[in-house]
């Protein structure tokens, strides 16, 4: 429970950063057959537009991995965002 506890929290606190949620769909061909593509969904946390973390695990992906990227599809949301103000254009006052 301490464990998910202090993992939690890290979220939040990188959350808090200006990471947000990041979901990449990796299409891939299969080494033993390349006509096949193959489909891997990859989730962390990442600092948009740049995703440090995704370029991170493509360039492992490319130098370790034998199946040859073919589309990376990206998508990220801020789970956290500053709270939505509007004007008022009047004010009543009651008794």
């Amino acid at each position: 429970m301490t464990q998910n506890k202090s993992l939690y929290d890290e979220n939040f606190r990188s959350q808090l950063a200006g990471f947000s949620l990041t979901t990449a769909e990796i299409l891939y061909r299969l080494p033993d057959h390349p006509a096949l593509l193959q489909s891997y969904v990859w989730q962390d946390y990442d600092l948009a537009p740049r995703f440090p973390k995704l370029k991170a695990f493509l360039d492992f992906w490319t130098a370790k991995l034998d199946g040859p990227l073919f589309k990376v599809t990206v998508a990220n949301s801020k789970l956290i965002r500053p709270a939505e103000l509007r004007l008022v254009g009047a004010e009543f006052k009651v008794h």
